[in-house]
């Protein structure tokens, strides 16, 4: 099991990159935002199990989304927040 964002991404693309990058970035942007809305369903439900599946679920689009668009999130994400809050660089964020 991937233990970190890169290995993650780099799993989303080994499981389905051929078939997301046919579908493209708009179709993709797509699904994204239809699991995002189960998400949302999913966090006024007291089911913890299926909000869990969600989460995961939209991790995995937005990876799949990185990927189409050539992005790699681990260094993305070190980018932005590796030096702490992106605005005054403290952590916690003051």
């Amino acid at each position: 099991m991937p233990t970190t964002l890169g290995e993650f991404q780099e799993r989303i693309r080994a499981l389905f990159g051929a078939k997301d990058s046919r579908r493209g970035i708009e179709g993709t942007f797509m699904w994204f935002m239809e699991e995002v809305g189960e998400l949302a369903a999913a966090l006024r439900s007291p089911d913890r199990e299926s909000l869990a599946l969600e989460f995961a679920d939209v991790l995995a689009w937005l990876a799949t989304l990185a990927n189409i668009a050539g992005v790699d999130l681990d260094h993305a994400v070190d980018a932005k927040y590796g030096q702490g809050c992106p605005r005054c660089r403290q952590a916690p964020c003051e």
